[in-house]
């Protein structure tokens, strides 16, 4: 019964659990981070701290406007009928907080998106932020792990499938215009299906880059995608290749 208590006494707002709740989501948050930091992505150590604390300093702001309204300002709001939701507040943590992750996505000249996951983990850090503020601590730690279980333990999940996967995305420079025609070619004579093609022809002088295309293709059963790379990179006329 008194481990019931304490938790309950952790859930009002006062001086303990607020200090608990900053300290957990600040804590939370920066070993996110850390692992996103470690890999040299974009939001690291800080940015998910900040965001995580944010967050759940949002929380509790919201419960003490909320407590206020039923006790020191009820009288006053009740006057001039003034209620504010409270709940609104965490609304727009998820709001702000979608425009600060699409920041971290970026399009690349091969057609390639990166950094959707880091705008999925900043996101899900708010929302992490937000159960803490709120003195849900069992959820906050569960978020917390499922969270760390996805950067850390998926990544290999999703390499495996994506290896297997008989679609494939191929990145291909060569030297001149022509030599597309030739790449063409030895991709229909492996039996790989062409989905579609994005051609750049490049630039020339100062700007200068060498002629590209992004290739989307469907391989056939029980062929790799190292097959196709690797076939691919016997051709003279390529000089980069690479699977997206």
């Amino acid at each position: 019964m008194l481990e019931f208590e304490w938790i309950t006494y952790l859930r009002e707002l006062n001086m303990a659990s607020m200090a608990l709740r900053l300290t957990l989501a600040l804590c939370l948050g920066g070993l996110i981070g850390m692992e996103r930091e470690r890999k040299g992505l974009p939001a690291g150590f800080r940015t998910y701290m900040l965001v995580c604390l944010g967050a759940a300093l949002t929380m509790v702001l919201s419960q003490y406007i909320g407590i206020l309204q039923e006790g020191a300002w009820a009288e006053a709001s009740a006057a001039v009928g003034n209620r504010t939701d409270v709940s609104r507040f965490g609304a727009q943590v998820i709001n702000g907080v979608g425009f600060l992750a699409a920041g971290t996505i970026l399009v690349t000249g091969r057609q390639e998106v990166r950094g959707l996951p880091t705008a999925a983990g900043l996101w899900s850090s708010a929302c992490m932020g937000l159960a803490t503020g709120a003195g849900l601590y069992e959820c906050s730690v569960i978020g917390f792990l499922m969270i760390l279980v996805c950067f850390c333990v998926f990544p290999a999940v999703e390499h495996t499938i994506s290896i297997h996967a008989r679609n494939m995305i191929v990145y291909v420079e060569f030297y001149t215009v022509e030599d597309m025609t030739g790449i063409i070619q030895t991709i229909k004579g492996m039996d790989v299906r062409i989905f579609d093609i994005d051609f750049d022809k490049g630039k020339v002088g100062g700007g200068f880059y060498q002629p590209n295309a992004v290739i989307t293709v469907k391989l056939p059963p029980k062929m790799s995608h190292g097959q196709v790379l690797t076939e691919l990179s016997r051709l003279e006329s390529v000089h980069t290749i690479e699977g997206v």
